[in-house]
């Protein structure tokens, strides 16, 4: 399994966006969260800043929309340079269609779960999707403590993942640090975002390597 880390931008110096990019361009993509304060309660970057975001840097952007409405602006993102585009299903009218049009437009199609949101209703989606992300804090803030119940959520998907042999990424998002990332690990996930535990360093890129190490090494640990 090989192991993927994504810097998230919420934790970084945002007056200083395309310097915090570069100094995480070992990374594997770099992690935009954009919210709304509607689907969740808080606001970020939209479309402008993405499309900035994808001038500055040669890291693959992940974009995880935290917004209403998805089947209408998620296209958007997919155009402003994004590589991968993430969409709640619990804020999606039609999640297929939408996973659809996101791959046409030339990126991957990633779903994301919000921790209450069990897995197994969606399981005929999976095929139909790149990624799929389970969220390990409650959307909205960065910060938050890892959620160890969530971990048994990891699991399941994976089953799933393997039962269908299927070629997807399955994500984590919330908590992920050095404290909490071989836990994911070896629950099955491959494609660690992390925060403050990336840009709350002195070297964000050290961080990287050693966040990839760790969970690369728990991974190989695990019989798959």
């Amino acid at each position: 399994m090989s192991v993927q880390i994504n810097p998230s931008i919420l934790s970084a110096d945002f007056a200083r966006l395309a310097e915090e990019a570069k100094a995480v361009e070992g990374a594997d993509w770099l992690h935009v969260d954009v919210m709304d304060s509607h689907f969740v309660p808080n606001l970020t970057l939209g479309v402008p800043v993405v499309e900035s975001l994808s001038r500055a840097t040669e890291t693959p952007l992940d974009c995880h929309l935290m917004i209403e409405d998805p089947d209408r602006w998620a296209p958007a993102y997919v155009e402003a340079g994004a590589g991968s585009v993430t969409f709640h299903v619990e804020a999606a009218a039609a999640p297929v269609r939408l996973a659809r049009e996101i791959r046409a437009k030339g990126a991957r199609a990633s779903m994301a779960l919000k921790p209450a949101t069990p897995v197994e209703p969606y399981e005929d989606l999976l095929p139909e999707l790149d990624m799929l992300l389970i969220m390990t804090v409650e959307p909205g803030f960065g910060g938050q403590a890892f959620l160890d119940i969530m971990l048994p959520k990891i699991r399941r998907t994976r089953a799933l993942i393997d039962r269908y042999g299927l070629e997807m990424w399955l994500q984590v998002d919330g908590g992920v640090s050095a404290e909490t990332i071989e836990r994911c690990a070896e629950a099955g996930a491959d494609v660690f975002v992390a925060g403050s535990a990336v840009y709350g360093t002195d070297d964000p890129a050290a961080a990287v390597r050693a966040l990839r190490q760790q969970a690369a090494a728990k991974a190989a640990e695990v019989p798959r």
